[in-house]
């Protein structure tokens, strides 16, 4: 089974990461558009819309103006990489039926429905368990 981010879901997260780094001691302000995709490598244009997102999820606070940018709405260490993810990708949780490739079907599930719900579960618990602090911790160890 592959378990894979569209790239709109990967460039938040790097979004993230780098706002993340950002708010570490000693780091202040703003961080521009132009930043974040640098940092990130992600195209310019594709990061003012992901930042957009982030925005309208409430996980970042975005300011206008030339000494505008954006910055995280709460601590990194209050984060989870599911509100990322889901912020960019909707809801982690399949509610298509793996096998008929339409939604699933409460009176007539599928005989795998059960175990692909259960697997993705535990892929959204650990995303909920993991706050973007201890991934910004994790590579800079």
């Amino acid at each position: 089974m592959r378990i894979a981010l569209s790239r709109r879901g990967d460039y938040a997260i790097r979004a993230m990461l780098a706002l993340a780094e950002h708010e570490a001691p000693g780091a202040d302000g703003l961080l521009s558009v132009r930043l974040i995709a640098e940092r990130t490598r992600i195209p310019a244009g594709f990061a003012a819309h992901v930042l957009t997102d982030l925005v309208r999820s409430g996980l970042v606070r975005g300011s206008a103006g030339r000494a505008g940018g954006y910055r995280l709405a709460a601590p990194a260490a209050s984060i989870s990489l599911l509100r990322v993810v889901e912020a960019a990708e909707g809801r982690v949780i399949a509610t298509r039926c793996v096998l008929r490739g339409s939604p699933c079907d409460p009176d007539g599930r599928c005989v795998v429905h059960d175990v692909i719900a259960r697997t993705t579960g535990a892929a959204a618990a650990e995303l909920a368990r993991t706050s973007l602090a201890d991934l910004v911790v994790t590579a800079g160890s």
